[in-house]
């Protein structure tokens, strides 16, 4: 499943929304839950039994008296282990699948939305929002559910067995622990929850000031603004730094409270216990395991302050996560989508947009206001303008990346009544600043085409002037091109986001601004080729250079 459903209900909060995304494991996390419960059992056990063994031992009863006691210190020994190995494999096992199907939702209902849904997100502060925050909600079974529900099952027994031995000792064990279980973990909570609710959000703007800093850091060195940069991130580290104490100083006040809490059962065990051998209450014999019983008990709710941060963490990262997917879809696609119109074979691909207007979401203005032009195959129109007059916006508009006003036909058939999938299989675009991944130059243009074999690749990166550049390297289409391209020049980059548009063999090509950025020399020549290769495409050119659009069958401008 991985629909709007996989999301779980975005009218519930984020903690059962997660809860709701963690049902398919749900046997899984109670498997777990048992196994850590017989896990710490056998540590209290262990410690019970061998209090019990010493105190009969020094009686000096016979030995065959003690195999019972002497069996179940090793059985408790070995199981701790045994116990929290299967543990700790099953519960990873039910976090990994539910933060696997997680992802995939994630990822699914991202790509649904398009690039424009994510405009309001600065790249670092998606990236920590997609990948730390992501990575955080895990903690709500490793750290929250398996702990609290194994912890209670074995405060339970404890209580029960102290009950049977001294049921004042009970009474104690059983206010101790809820102190240490329930109260402790609640102050843990108030005194925690500002630090971490702010945690994940400080953590994502310093992601997003880093990777801006150093994704720009030749503008920013030559703009003499580096300095200001610099202090900025120190500034956000320190904010970091300072919510992360004041974390800590929650969990450490939690643990003192928690200790004080098992000091103070232990200390009333013995004070109930002694009375009750001298009065014949209590064996003699079980004295010890009154006394140790709390101390070995509390391991049972010892990490529950620890859980409270850790509930109130995925809780904000939970938050920040389903903000972004939760955001509305700039594109809402048709209930009952048309067929895709197949192409004449004569005349090819036509696309006529007529008064287009579109806005983006949560803009108070349109972005392009009564935009027409008529794309054709073997025919190439030009969109000119200034920078910020609404250009790309056209080019996401025809991608259906983007709602419209208006009417744009696709050889007859509106395009907001076909699958955008199904569109953006005719209509692509090659972008001024595609992205060039940190893999081989194959790869980068494969990605675009994954049945495509070596030599498929090889012909796109002829046509784009690539091809002998590329066989002369040593390792030829495995070359790799370095983090976002930063092996190829600015015209190589250019000429590889075209043989990735190429090798789509899309109809009806964009071209968005493919000489910025390149020399005026580079521009030619590239010019010239983008003519030769889109020669018989449907070719809408976005530019702002005139030479470029010079020999254009159309000249449509926008904005002043």
């Amino acid at each position: 499943m991985t629909g709007p459903a996989a999301l779980g209900d975005p009218r519930v909060g984020p903690v059962r929304r997660l809860m709701q995304l963690s049902r398919p494991v749900s046997w899984r996390l109670l498997g777990a839950s048992l196994l850590g419960a017989l896990a710490v059992g056998c540590s209290v056990g262990l410690l019970a039994v061998s209090g019990w063994l010493i105190s009969r031992a020094s009686e000096q009863p016979p030995v065959l008296y003690l195999q019972v006691a002497i069996v179940s210190v090793r059985a408790f020994g070995i199981g701790r282990a045994v116990f929290r190995y299967a543990e700790r494999l099953v519960s990873h096992d039910a976090a990994f699948r539910t933060l696997t199907d997680m992802r995939v939702a994630i990822y699914t209902r991202l790509a649904s939305n398009g690039p424009v849904a994510l405009r309001p997100y600065r790249r670092g502060d998606l990236l920590s929002r997609l990948v730390s925050d992501v990575d955080s909600v895990q903690d709500l079974s490793l750290r929250v559910l398996v702990p609290a529900l194994s912890g209670f099952l074995v405060a339970a027994g404890s209580v029960a067995v102290a009950f049977w031995l001294l049921p004042a000792a009970g009474a104690i064990l059983a206010v101790a622990l809820l102190v240490g279980g329930v109260v402790v973990p609640w102050l843990t909570l108030l005194a925690g929850a500002r630090a971490a609710g702010r945690l994940a959000p400080v953590q994502g703007r310093m992601t997003a000031e880093v990777v801006d800093l150093f994704a720009g850091a030749a503008d920013v060195i030559s703009c003499g603004a580096a300095g200001r940069m610099v202090a900025q991130v120190k500034a956000t580290d320190a904010e970091f730094t300072a919510v992360q104490q004041r974390g800590a100083v929650a969990s450490g006040v939690a643990a003192a409270l928690g200790a004080a809490a098992q000091g103070a059962g232990v200390i009333g065990a013995v004070l109930v216990a002694v009375p009750a051998v001298r009065s014949g209450d209590l064996r003699g014999v079980n004295l010890a395991v009154v006394v140790l019983l709390p101390l070995a008990a509390y391991e049972a709710v010892v990490n529950l302050p620890s859980a409270a941060l850790a509930l109130l963490r995925v809780r904000a990262s939970a938050s920040r996560v389903f903000e972004v997917v939760d955001a509305p879809p700039a594109v809402h696609e048709a209930v009952d989508a048309v067929a895709l119109p197949a192409a004449d074979p004569v005349q090819g691909r036509r696309v006529s947009v007529d008064g287009v207007t579109a806005r983006y979401p949560g803009g108070e203005a349109d972005a392009v206001t009564d935009v027409s032009l008529e794309l054709r195959t073997g025919a190439r129109t030009a969109l000119v303008g200034p920078s910020g007059s609404g250009k790309s916006t056209v080019a996401n508009v025809l991608e259906r990346f983007l709602d419209y006003g208006g009417s744009i036909r696709l050889d007859g058939v509106e395009l907001r009544d076909l699958d955008s999938d199904a569109v953006r299989t005719v209509i692509g675009e090659c972008s001024q600043d595609a992205h060039v991944f940190d893999t081989s130059i194959g790869e980068n243009v494969r990605l675009a085409r994954r049945s495509a074999d070596d030599d498929e690749v090889l012909a796109a990166l002829d046509a784009a002037r690539l091809g002998d550049w590329v066989r002369s390297l040593p390792q030829g289409l495995d070359t790799p091109v370095g983090a976002h391209g930063a092996a190829l020049s600015g015209g190589q980059r250019q000429r590889l986001a075209l043989a990735r548009a190429l090798i789509a063999d899309f109809d009806v090509l964009i071209l968005d601004e493919p000489t910025e950025h390149l020399d005026p020399e580079t521009a030619v020549d590239l010019m010239a080729d983008l003519r030769r290769t889109t020669a018989a495409k449907a070719t809408l050119l976005i530019t702002h250079r005139p030479a470029d659009a010079a020999d254009a069958a159309d000249v449509v401008r926008v904005g002043r």
